[in-house]
């Protein structure tokens, strides 16, 4: 069990996203999603003294100060430049933490209480990392036409009904050990087994918006009357 004064609570921004530049701060919804985000952490179980905001650009950092949480002044390396996972994720060694939990900005659909979940269950869990994932039910073939998947017996027709469950990244909240990644590896050590633990979250808590088309969508989805959103999530 870990205890949750060891956990900083990072959510990492900039505004030079290659596919759709400037996303995170952009109207959405009357709000941005920097604002959604931090909303949400400031409103879940998370102590704020505990919540970083990492970001490098003035417009962003203005943002993180209408909020009783930290910033983290992101270097112009760690937000423009692909050079590895300690000069993207600069703080790991700098933070009087062991454990970090990072979540995606990128998800304005994420709910609260999901959030609180996945800390709940990162403190009480035995493995190091933790993973977002989302459950599938499908059929799945590698580049050589073969099938991922165990065919279910007696079934002559892809019935998703009958195969096993698999899981897709969801690549909305994430937990590492800080030293960890000093090492290379976020989150954890795939290759070993346990290290990494996995977290199911609902398909459209995890819709992530990496074009203009997604952030279209996911404001109009955002929109919608506390009822018709309350279904997206049955």
């Amino acid at each position: 069990m870990k205890d949750i004064e060891c956990v900083c609570f990072i959510v990492q921004a900039r505004l030079n996203s290659q596919r759709l530049p400037n996303k995170m701060t952009r109207p959405f919804a009357g709000s941005t999603l920097t604002d959604l985000v931090l909303q949400k952490l400031v409103m879940s179980n998370i102590p704020n003294d505990q919540i970083y905001l990492s970001v490098h650009e003035d417009e962003l950092i203005n943002i993180g100060n209408k909020y009783p949480i930290n910033i983290w002044k992101r270097s112009y390396e760690s937000a423009n430049v692909d050079n590895g996972i300690t000069t993207l994720f600069e703080w790991w060694d700098k933070l009087p933490y062991k454990y970090v939990v990072m979540i995606s900005g990128c998800n304005p659909l994420l709910q609260v209480s999901t959030i609180n979940n996945f800390v709940d269950t990162y403190l009480n869990s035995k493995s190091d990392g933790l993973f977002s994932v989302i459950e599938k039910k499908d059929y799945y073939w590698d580049t050589d036409g073969n099938m991922l998947n165990n065919w279910p017996d007696g079934q002559d027709l892809l019935n998703t009904k009958a195969v096993d469950v698999t899981y897709e990244a969801g690549h909305c909240l994430y937990a590492s050990r800080l030293d960890s990644i000093g090492k290379g590896k976020w989150v954890g050590d795939w290759k070993r087994k346990g290290d990494i633990g996995l977290f199911p979250v609902k398909e459209m808590e995890a819709f992530d918006i990496d074009y203009g088309w997604q952030f279209n969508v996911a404001e109009q989805l955002f929109k919608l009357d506390d009822i018709s959103f309350s279904e997206l999530f049955v």
